[in-house]
């Protein structure tokens, strides 16, 4: 643990609120103690209201906010006093409780404040953090955890069991501070859950949750439990993308929709994967039950995803029937896969979701290994964690779920996606949710979409197939499978008559457009087989595979032997279930082959200004990279789903083509 308080930093903050910003950011740097909108802070403090009365309010982080992130709007502002009447009464329903809290919120279009808000009410300090810290996880995660906590803190901190989240924790909380807080007493831990600090300014509530957790880890330290296991011997990389698509589609199925798998093949994944215990200590569950909204109960050992899925619904009817309340079961499918040979899959409905169960579950990991160092890992039972897996108020966030993007969970792979129509189709991909994986001589292709987890820029010589190969292999380890081809790359050379035409040049016009498209689709065709809602590719063809013109004959050859070679793959892919239609574009200025002397000098040529030049079509418009994108996408969607073969002209009209 590091105390990161910069007083310097700190001065520029005017107001008790913006410190509370301040401090809680800087909890929500450390991954140790928070992730994902884990934890939350909160402060008190005395305002008037429109009426001139004086009353307390607690700012707590609201719901949906992350603390590494928040900002002054991402508190919720709820009156105190009817937060501490709420404390005293004997039972409270969750659906009361949030209708109790919205009700007493002061700042019309405020978030919902946190499920732990009457929790902060009843602890007498201006300023309550609360972290979900590794390092104590490790230790109250053990058979002895109490005993080891008592050990470690003393007085210094009030100690309660386990209770789920909302009204009854934060009685038995209220209960147990009154009874048993020190002067002496900075911190409070939640058996399987926590760690609470607090203090009279954010500084002090800050500072006392790092010297905390830095006891935490001395005492990890000093028992042996703290370096963390490592491969012994290193996996020499294979290629498993066949064997990743096919389990993606077995995931995909058990889920019902498609999904993002993602391989973490890191030291530290593969050395807890390979490890002689895995198969005991992975089934035992998650480190807190937060985990389990994004990893489930348990992970997958293995490839058996039907296996598991018969598992999950046996745990479901199990748990379902001792319960009142009659509950919706989510989908069965891991979220969490451990394999002694690609070490850690992590599965979520868009590479942001599996990016957070890798981060859950990795920390899950630490926490496990020290606790097994400790004497043994421990965790609630089955029966608890299905009850906060089932929780009312996770349940209802599902009821008021949005519809999910046309292809969330769908992975797309664009080839020339550095620039114009390849980088148009790219954004046009992630627009509609997909994961895009873009190729490009460029090396500028790795920041075609910003730095974000669902895309992933690999510079890629496509007249290479050992180079594609290497690019499929990245792309289906990072994301799982591929759904959608989108074949742009393609090069245009010099005006050149017949005659002037070298065998050289020609050669190499037809290796970009012609031969490196065929390895593209040969080696993408038993990926797109196993895509969940079918293989879909766009081959970006040209006005002159109907029109040539004069001076290009490479250019207009290639690109007509491509629409052949795609009608053809049409005609074959069919019974996989793999549609491939052909957009045929005119006149794209927007990309790199179009500088500004060469429109100069085209327009002139036909007497026209630039302007006039880039809409000397039949319909007197410019077509853009967008607009080719565009169609693109849609072609890959729904409203084309019985569409394959197809040649469709995005040239704004050209009277040689019709």
């Amino acid at each position: 643990m590091k105390n990161l308080w910069d007083a310097a930093e700190a001065g520029k903050c005017t107001t008790d609120l913006e410190l509370r910003v301040y401090s809680s950011r800087l909890l929500g740097r450390d991954d140790t103690l928070v992730l994902h909108g884990g934890g939350n802070t909160s402060m008190k403090v005395k305002e008037r209201n429109v009426a001139g009365e004086e009353e307390e309010i607690l700012y707590v982080k609201g719901s949906g906010w992350d603390l590494e992130t928040i900002e002054v709007n991402g508190f919720a502002p709820v009156r105190l006093a009817p937060l501490l009447k709420l404390a005293q009464l004997e039972t409270l329903s969750d659906p009361q409780m949030v209708n109790e809290l919205a009700t007493n919120v002061t700042r019309t279009g405020a978030p919902s404040p946190s499920v732990e808000t009457i929790l902060h009410a009843v602890i007498p300090h201006k300023f309550v953090d609360h972290t979900h810290a590794d390092a104590v996880l490790a230790i109250t995660n053990t058979g002895d955890g109490e005993a080891r906590i008592r050990e470690i803190y003393g007085d210094d901190v009030v100690i309660v069991p386990y209770v789920m989240p909302g009204f009854e924790l934060a009685k038995v909380c209220a209960k147990k501070f009154s009874a048993e807080a020190k002067p002496s007493t900075i911190g409070m831990v939640l058996l399987k859950h926590g760690v609470f600090s607090f203090g009279a300014t954010a500084e002090e509530s800050y500072g006392r949750m790092i010297a905390l957790v830095e006891r935490a880890e001395s005492y990890l330290k000093q028992q042996g439990a703290w370096d963390l296991p490592v491969a012994e011997k290193p996996v020499a990389p294979k290629s498993v993308r066949l064997e990743l698509a096919a389990l993606r589609y077995d995931v995909a199925s058990a889920a019902g929709s498609p999904v993002v798998l993602s391989t973490h093949s890191e030291a530290k994944f593969l050395a807890f994967a390979q490890g002689g215990n895995v198969r005991e200590v992975s089934q035992r569950g998650p480190a807190t039950p937060d985990h389990i909204l994004r990893t489930k109960r348990l992970p997958l050992l293995g490839r058996d995803v039907k296996a598991y899925a018969a598992g999950y619904r046996e745990y479901f009817s199990r748990n379902a029937s001792r319960i009142k309340e009659a509950k919706t079961m989510l989908d069965p499918a891991p979220r969490i896969i451990l394999d002694p040979e690609f070490g850690l899959a992590t599965v979520g409905r868009s590479a942001k979701e599996a990016g957070i169960a890798r981060d859950l579950y990795s920390h899950t990991i630490d926490v496990i290994s020290r606790a097994e160092a400790l004497g043994g890992y421990h965790v609630l039972s089955e029966q608890e964690l299905f009850q906060f897996e089932y929780w009312d108020l996770e349940q209802a966030k599902l009821r008021r779920a949005g519809k999910q993007p046309v292809f969330a969970g769908e992975i797309a792979l664009v080839t020339g996606a550095a620039s114009g129509i390849g980088k148009a189709c790219v954004e046009a991909l992630l627009k509609r949710g997909a994961a895009v994986a873009g190729l490009d001589l460029d090396p500028q292709v790795a920041t075609t979409a910003g730095s974000r987890s669902d895309f992933l820029g690999l510079q890629c010589d496509i007249t290479s197939e050992d180079a594609i190969t290497r690019a499929l292999e990245s792309a289906v380890r990072t994301y799982g499978g591929l759904d959608m081809l989108i074949l742009n790359a393609g090069v245009f050379p010099a005006s050149r008559p017949v005659e002037a035409l070298s065998l050289e040049e020609w050669r190499k016009v037809f290796a970009v457009n012609v031969d490196a498209n065929l390895t593209l689709m040969r080696e993408c065709y038993p990926l797109l087989k196993l895509a969940p809602g079918g293989g879909r590719v766009v081959v970006i063809g040209s006005k002159n595979v109907a029109a040539p013109g004069p001076g290009a004959a490479a250019y207009s050859a290639s690109k007509a032997a491509l629409t052949q070679l795609a009608r053809v793959a049409a005609l074959e892919w069919g019974r996989a279930n793999i549609r491939v239609n052909i957009l045929h574009p005119n006149a794209v200025f927007d990309t790199a082959i179009w500088t500004d002397e060469v429109l100069r000098a085209r327009a002139e040529s036909y007497g026209l200004s630039v302007e006039a030049y880039k809409k000397n079509n039949i319909l007197r418009t410019e077509v853009r990279s967008t607009d080719v994108a565009e169609l693109a996408a849609e072609l890959c969607g729904p409203t084309y789903a019985k569409t394959t073969g197809a040649q469709i002209p995005v040239d704004g009209g050209n009277e040689r083509v019709i």
